[in-house]
């Protein structure tokens, strides 16, 4: 784990004991009093300066007054300090230097980027180890990308606070072409999502998939540039959150490719034993953004989705205020595709049934082995 280095602190002479006081502790550690007695001196005011720093630097680090876990890529950073924007905002006593402290924390997902993410684990790999520096009570909350989060949350755990959600669709990047339609056949799109392979496989057959093309924003941008493959495709939120959007070709629609579950969304978590920081928590809570997330969330879970599934699920407002649901299932070459729709009252409990009956009906569809192709 690191810290994020905050501001050096001043040291008040006022609050240091006269040079005599401390001169015999300082002769202790090896400073002569007679020969060179100057040098000594000077030597000494260093220490006792360090010193004095260690300690209010270590003052400092006891009194923060939450500690927020993230991963170290450049997004995720990008959303803990975000989060901390907005726990300011909302509580300005949380300005005081200190007062929030940001704790990189390296997941597996992060150690291991040569296999694909289904082998060596799935659901969790971004997740675990800050859920486990939570629960250790190394920090105090968590900021986690909600696709990332498994739908069993770990025990005294919770999520009372969504943020508002970022433009859910995904961008296309090319270098030649301007859209999907426009790569030639046999281009290669690279892309570690089944579920962006299995859609774009689906509307365009005659294009290629590299697999395992992971890596953050800037890793792939990387490799797009250096022609390792033709195009890729990213989350437009992640792109806007690091303001990167100039990198962006093209703009995929909903109805093109349908996007992940939570995906845009940012979820906060805390110990369920921790009322003050669920207290912190529920003042930053975008509740459109938690419903929807609870809805695509039950759909995901009545699925038993995992990284080897291609799902998308994606719950929004209608022009009346309501909620439309929409839910697909494929295979993973692309071949086939199932789609379903729900939509009723924009409600906790109402939106939470039809995640899970648009769930129920593609199992029943899908039927055994669907995944398997």
């Amino acid at each position: 784990m690191e810290v994020a280095a905050g501001a050096l602190p001043t040291v008040n002479p006022a609050q240091c004991r006269p040079l005599s006081a401390n001169f015999a502790a300082v002769s202790a550690l090896g400073f002569s009093p007679s020969a060179g007695r100057k040098s000594s001196l000077a030597r000494a005011r260093t220490w006792l300066i360090r010193a004095s720093l260690a300690v209010e630097q270590q003052a400092e680090t006891k009194a923060a007054v939450i500690r927020i876990g993230t991963r170290g890529s450049p997004l995720a950073l990008a959303q803990a300090y975000e989060t901390r924007d907005k726990l300011i905002g909302s509580h300005p006593q949380l300005a005081e230097t200190g007062a929030i402290q940001i704790v990189v924390i390296k997941t597996t997902g992060d150690k291991i980027l040569t296999q694909p993410l289904a082998d060596i684990g799935g659901k969790g790999l971004f997740t675990k180890e800050i859920d486990d520096a939570l629960l250790n009570s190394d920090i105090d909350i968590a900021v986690h990308s909600m696709k990332d989060v498994p739908t069993y949350l770990p025990q005294n755990t919770i999520i009372p606070c969504n943020l508002p959600r970022e433009d859910v669709r995904d961008a296309f990047i090319c270098l030649t072409a301007a859209s999907l339609a426009d790569l030639p056949p046999g281009s290669t799109v690279g892309t570690a999502s089944l579920r962006r392979k299995s859609q774009l496989l689906n509307r365009y057959p005659s294009l290629q998939v590299q697999e395992n093309f992971r890596g953050n924003v800037q890793t792939r941008l990387k490799k797009l540039n250096e022609g390792v493959v033709q195009a890729t495709l990213l989350a437009l939120a992640g792109l806007k959150r690091l303001n990167m959007t100039e990198n962006v070709t093209s703009i995929l629609s909903i109805d093109d490719m349908l996007p992940a579950v939570a995906q845009g969304a940012i979820g906060i978590a805390c110990r369920s034993d921790d009322e003050k920081m669920a207290t912190y928590l529920a003042s930053l809570n975008h509740e459109d953004t938690r419903l929807a997330v609870a809805c695509e969330r039950a759909f995901l879970e009545k699925l038993d989705g995992s990284c080897r599934t291609p799902i998308a699920g994606y719950a929004c407002r209608d022009e009346d205020g309501n909620c439309l649901f929409r839910g697909l299932v494929a295979s993973p070459d692309g071949i086939k595709v199932l789609e379903t729709s729900r939509r009723g009252p924009y409600a906790f409990d109402d939106m939470v049934k039809m995640g899970r009956d648009a769930g129920e009906e593609l199992l029943s569809l899908a039927g055994p082995n669907f995944f398997d192709r």
